[in-house]
């Protein structure tokens, strides 16, 4: 009979995580049960141990990217079975409850938040996707953000808009820029320079060094006689307040969508909201992105997982050096990814 662990964190602040048994969980209504292949390590995961901002139900478990192996199906599921090869986004923070975490063997993932996966796409390819694709989503396709259209496979024709994607070599990044693409606008990022062709890649026209001292007259330059679409940022830290003169300065949009938590008030006129990838699951982005684009684009090569996997181990015991290889830095334009 198959049995589950999970990688726990016993308290607040807690280290490492204890790796030890967990409930084989039962999958309710649109709810599927599936065996992890793949976990990827997101920088929430490591704040949630070490700074604890968010309030958890302790001992709990973390993580947000799996990738595995359909091995129940709930009730009410019509568009997954048994033995399906999927990703998803693990959904335990929103609704504290264990089952719905990713450092574990068996987790139950929302169908409306679950992809399949083609055979071509390996699993710890795939699980760098869920959480930066829901956040770039919440962002850019949520009603009271930038409303952009959805994505589609094949990619909508371009409709004469351009985004601006500030961090475009970050996971939310990377996922943003195809996702716009695929939706028809224009994407303008901003990177470091090592990390120029790489987003060139993703589908931005144009890539801007973040780090420049002349990055908003740059912006300024470069979206001379366009319409924007509106400005997402990425990576936090002080990029929104340049997104907010970029969209207050060209015609379009006066929109921007940001990671950060806590911002001054924007200029007359402009608007910026924090976006938090889950609240997608509870409106119509959740399905549009997971059930109609993901598979197709997956299937057809036009969206590509990224950042690029970088493997740190095998086993639920690999998941603290995971989280404290992050904490060290050096890891650019890579996600952190631990076999299962």
């Amino acid at each position: 009979m198959a049995s589950n662990s999970a990688a726990w964190l016993v308290a607040e602040k807690s280290h490492p995580f204890e790796v030890g048994s967990a409930p084989l969980w039962t999958p309710e209504k649109n709810e599927i049960l599936v065996k992890n292949h793949a976990v990827a390590i997101n920088p929430i995961d490591h704040d949630l141990q070490t700074v604890a901002w968010w309030p958890l139900n302790y001992p709990t478990i973390l993580g947000h990217d799996v990738a595995g192996e359909v091995v129940t199906i709930g009730t009410d599921v019509t568009q997954f079975r048994e033995g399906d090869r999927v990703v998803g986004h693990a959904l335990g923070m929103a609704t504290k409850q264990n089952q719905h975490n990713g450092f574990q063997v068996y987790t139950v993932l929302q169908t409306n938040m679950t992809s399949r996966i083609p055979d071509e796409v390996a699993f710890e390819d795939a699980c760098v996707i869920p959480l930066g694709c829901s956040t770039a989503a919440a962002g850019l396709f949520q009603d009271g953000y930038l409303n952009l259209q959805p994505p589609s496979s094949p990619p909508q024709q371009l409709i004469g808009q351009t985004l601006l994607v500030w961090g475009g070599s970050s996971s939310v990044g990377s996922n943003a820029i195809q996702l716009a693409v695929a939706a028809g606008y224009e994407v303008i990022a901003t990177a470091s320079p090592k990390n120029f062709e790489y987003v060139k890649q993703l589908g931005a026209v144009k890539v801007l060094d973040y780090q420049s001292s002349t990055i908003s007259d740059d912006l300024r330059d470069v979206f001379k006689g366009k319409t924007i679409a509106g400005a997402l940022d990425c990576i936090g830290g002080t990029g929104w307040r340049i997104c907010m003169d970029a969209v207050h300065q060209t015609p379009g949009a006066k929109c921007v969508s940001t990671t950060k938590r806590g911002f001054s008030d924007p200029p007359e006129g402009v608007t910026i909201k924090h976006i938090f990838a889950t609240t997608i699951k509870d409106n119509k982005v959740g399905a549009a992105i997971y059930h109609d684009f993901l598979p197709k684009a997956l299937k057809a090569g036009t969206f590509v997982p990224a950042p690029q996997p970088q493997i740190a181990g095998k086993g639920l015991q690999n998941v603290q050096g995971a989280l404290d290889l992050y904490r060290k830095g050096g890891v650019s334009a890579r996600k952190l990814v631990v076999c299962l």
